[in-house]
């Protein structure tokens, strides 16, 4: 099944602890609703925590480009998505959103490195992980 036109989405609410004095949430925050997304996207394909630890992987943030254009603010409603954009054996790139209806909040792109869990050194994810996530990047048409 070619899912690449999809994004995965996770919606999620403002709580008070997201937020600063002034009810906005802290910009550090949408760094956690977007690890939130790109692990529940990892577990709706069957790799859960457990299961890429049980393969002695990790998966750390490699780099991040974040913008920031509007705000949320406490007890919003928004989505938060997680698009494979790109990948090699050992990585994956994510575009990702944090939307309030149909307004952009905050965008990032996302390099995820797979790593060894004991050295933390560049490792292949399994071929059948690369192959499920591959299913999800859309190829540029000629």
């Amino acid at each position: 099944m070619n899912m690449a036109n999809t994004e995965f989405s996770l919606p999620l609410r403002v709580y008070i602890e997201d937020t600063d004095a002034g009810g906005i949430v802290y910009y550090i925050n949408y760094l956690k609703y977007m690890e939130r997304a790109r692990t529940e996207f990892m577990r709706s394909l069957g790799y859960a925590k457990t299961a890429i630890f049980a393969d002695d992987l990790m998966f750390v943030v490699h780099t991040s480009n974040v913008q920031y254009l509007d705000s949320a603010r406490l007890d919003d409603e928004v989505v938060v998505t997680a698009k494979p954009v790109k990948m090699g054996k050992t990585n994956i790139c994510f575009h990702q959103q944090v939307r309030r209806g149909t307004s952009v909040l905050c965008r990032a792109d996302i390099r995820i490195a797979c790593v060894d869990q004991k050295n933390r050194k560049p490792r292949a994810m399994p071929v059948s992980m690369q192959q499920t996530i591959q299913s999800f990047i859309t190829v540029p048409e000629e």
